[in-house]
């Protein structure tokens, strides 16, 4: 079974990419954030597409901001949308979606991305994922919580930790959520288990040249459960699906369970011109 994720800011504008991909790909569980639209709009968009595809759908959106949605072929059962009781800002966002997939319960996320330190939507973020690990704990062991999780778990995952110095992103406050999430359910980190030394991004700004330099971040995770982490065939980062016309800012994170039909490909790594970063050598393209 194939498992993916990815952040495709704005399934809208995505759709030339978004089909030709599950057709190339094949993934059978596709986890999509920032769909961008209002579960009507989203199921007039690509209904009649998916389910050619063979696709059940299941989507939590709104108009303009946020937005999650479940792809499966392999079943969609017990949906649930958002967090139960979670918080909001004010209100509940469209941030959370889970249901059982080919036996697994799965939980897609577009976390909040807490703006700046110290402030009402980083404390946000703080209780927003404090609130997803109670729900997670609670659920069943084949479990796997993917999606852009705006957390990049360690320095290696970004590729200047000087340009983050006071940004979100990478605090210890948002790390350490991120490890509470992981051990309240044995969640396995399973592209970073697989290639512990290899550099791999999944987000690039779309400012500056950012992707063709290889300046990114990790922060679109696949977190699994024992039981589902140990049929791992492969996980790797689509990066293909970043090159091109009209790509989002994301790459697609894939997990392949007990075969992997592009083999064990790893990080799809960027072109030889790109150099790592050397540190304190850049700025993010808004910082001043």
């Amino acid at each position: 079974m194939r498992i993916a994720t990815w952040n495709v800011n704005s399934v809208k504008q995505r759709v030339p990419r978004l089909l030709p991909w599950l057709d190339e790909r094949k993934p059978d569980v596709v986890c999509l954030q920032e769909t961008k639209l209002t579960d009507d709009a989203f199921g007039e968009l690509l209904d009649e597409e998916l389910e050619q595809r063979g696709y059940a759908v299941a989507a939590h959106g709104e108009s303009a901001w946020n937005g999650v949605a479940i792809l499966s072929r392999v079943g969609l059962d017990d949906v649930v949308r958002g967090i139960p009781d979670g918080p909001g800002f004010p209100h509940q966002e469209a941030r959370a979606i889970t249901a059982t997939t080919g036996g697994i319960r799965t939980t897609c996320v577009y976390v909040p991305n807490g703006r700046s330190p110290g402030s009402d939507h980083y404390a946000y973020k703080l209780e927003w994922l404090a609130a997803l690990r109670d729900m997670v704990a609670a659920g069943p062991d084949a479990a796997v919580v993917l999606g852009d999780m705006n957390i990049a778990p360690t320095d290696e995952d970004v590729f200047d930790p000087e340009a983050y110095v006071d940004q979100t992103h990478v605090t210890p406050p948002e790390r350490a959520a991120l490890t509470a999430l992981q051990e309240a359910k044995g969640l396995r980190d399973v592209v970073r288990e697989r290639w512990p030394e290899e550099r791999v991004f999944t987000y690039w700004d779309y400012r500056a040249g950012m992707f063709h330099k290889d300046l990114g971040m990790r922060i679109d995770l696949i977190l699994a459960s024992e039981p589902v982490a140990e049929r791992r065939a492969a996980a790797w980062v689509d990066r293909q699906a970043r090159k091109g016309s009209g790509p989002s800012d994301h790459a697609p994170v894939i997990l392949d369970l007990d075969e992997a039909p592009d083999g064990d490909i790893g990080p799809m790594i960027p072109p030889p011109s790109a150099k790592p970063a050397r540190r304190g050598s850049h700025k993010l393209p808004q910082a001043p």
